[in-house]
């Protein structure tokens, strides 16, 4: 398969560490890919919904994009934006792959609590 090979080579040469063949993988089911997230040394994404998985499952997670919108997720969160800059992927990436991961925060009302707190209003109304 040749997708997404032009990203692991562009990795492999800018990063000071051995990276091992990535595994390239079908679509799958939501909750399989979530555990998949959640055992991750780091995730490297464009999609919004996958920088707000990360910092929930506190995975460092560098965005290849100048801008979020979700500014919580670089504020509170694991996330790091890197835009196009192969030097600050590399260099986010060599500190996590060492251990020095940003350390993020889950941001508040992210507790699984929001139901109670629509019906709350919406009994008030």
């Amino acid at each position: 398969m040749e997708i997404g090979s032009g990203l692991v080579e562009k990795l492999r040469h800018s990063v000071d560490c051995t990276l091992p063949d990535p595994d390239l993988l079908e679509a799958m089911p939501y909750v399989d890919f979530l555990a998949l997230q959640a055992r991750a040394a780091v995730v490297i994404t464009e999609s919004g919904g996958i920088q707000e998985k990360a910092i929930y499952l506190g995975v460092p997670c560098l965005t290849l994009r100048h801008n979020t919108e979700r500014p919580i997720a670089v504020e509170l969160g694991t996330n790091i934006l890197v835009g196009d800059d192969v030097a600050k992927l590399r260099t986010e990436l060599s500190k996590i792959l060492v251990g020095h991961a940003k350390r993020g925060t889950i941001p508040p009302l992210w507790d699984g609590g929001a139901s109670e707190r629509i019906a709350d209003v919406i009994v008030q109304v």
